[in-house]
């Protein structure tokens, strides 16, 4: 006959209870989340994005799975829990036991092992990389990138496809950027700024040593230069054969730009002789304007003489007259 000493012996065991349930669930998650908040953080400081994630991962999955075990132990009894409910929960915590066995497995790997297991993602990772430096014309940073990809995961041939990419992006960009110099270039030489355009030409050259098109731009301009220069001095002396002295005198001021002592010898003469022709119709021109009492033109010729020949006297006879001039030219307009 059992005695009442031996009846606790062959009693069932009593269900945890709420409490007891609480304090285990609680230091299980606590754990878990200590686990996973580390990993996040070494996986920061070293720059491995695998870590990051799979720590990132660790922290969602306590923070979504522990409101849940909390919830359902507090919707039973204070004073126990009933078999499956209890089964469930004891689940719950040897897989989040287990989670938290493979971090610290994870974590106490080399930097090597880790990887092995992680090189098909950051594959794909450094490929992406390369994708948008090549979007954002950042080709030596691309190429490094390649060369990643092949001395340090392998992938050799994937490598090799990728840097034929940069290649040909990198040609065909720069081909564009040169043509588009160029058509600058050409339109410095149409706007005749040679000084402009001579700078401009280095500069190309600068930029793009390794295309052929640059070749010879420095040249180019002064060959345009040249031709411009001859264009001129033709339509000067046609001017000056014939009766427009006006515009031979455009010309010559022109020209003078253009011309070295040397080269301005042998029209020397000539540009004496136009100027003195300048200068006597001007002075004509500005008698005729008084006589006629056109005293707006008067004026404006008597200025042209000041400015164009100011050490002639027939300049400082107009200087004499050109503030009445301007006087009686202004109450005209009154």
């Amino acid at each position: 006959e059992m005695s009442m000493q031996d009846a606790p012996e062959n009693t069932p065991q009593r269900p945890d209870t709420t409490g007891e349930l609480f304090t285990r669930l609680a230091f299980a998650y606590g754990a878990s989340a200590v686990a996973a908040v580390a990993m996040l953080i070494y996986g920061y400081m070293t720059g491995n994005m695998g870590v990051v994630a799979l720590g990132g991962l660790a922290v969602v999955l306590v923070l979504a799975v522990a409101p849940v075990s909390f919830m359902s132990v507090s919707r039973n009894s204070p004073s126990g829990l009933d078999a499956a409910t209890m089964g469930a929960l004891l689940g719950e915590m040897r897989a989040i036991r287990g989670s938290v066995d493979r971090l610290r497995e994870y974590q106490s790997l080399s930097d090597d092992a880790r990887r092995v297991l992680n090189r098909a993602q950051e594959r794909v990772l450094l490929v992406k990389a390369i994708e948008e430096d090549i979007t954002a014309e950042d080709w030596d940073a691309a190429v490094v990138l390649c060369e990643e990809l092949a001395g340090r995961f392998g992938y050799r041939e994937e490598a090799e496809e990728y840097r034929q990419r940069v290649e040909q992006a990198r040609s065909a960009t720069r081909d564009r950027n040169v043509a588009a110099s160029i058509a600058a270039l050409d339109g410095l030489i149409v706007q005749r700024r040679w000084d402009h355009a001579v700078n401009h030409a280095a500069s190309i050259q600068r930029l793009y040593p390794d295309s052929t098109r640059v070749a010879g731009l420095l040249q180019r301009v002064e060959n345009a230069r040249e031709r411009y220069k001859t264009d001129l001095e033709r339509r000067f002396l046609h001017a000056a054969q014939g009766e427009g002295v006006d515009e031979a005198m455009g010309l010559l001021k022109e020209l003078d730009a253009y011309l070295s002592e040397e080269d301005a010898e042998p029209y020397r003469e000539l540009a004496r002789g136009i100027i003195g022709k300048a200068r006597e119709n001007l002075g004509a021109s500005f008698k005729l304007a008084v006589r006629d009492k056109r005293w707006r033109d008067a004026a404006r010729i008597g200025e042209r003489i000041i400015n164009e020949f100011p050490n002639t006297r027939m300049a400082e006879e107009v200087r004499s007259l050109i503030d009445s001039l301007r006087e009686r030219a202004g109450s005209v307009v009154r």
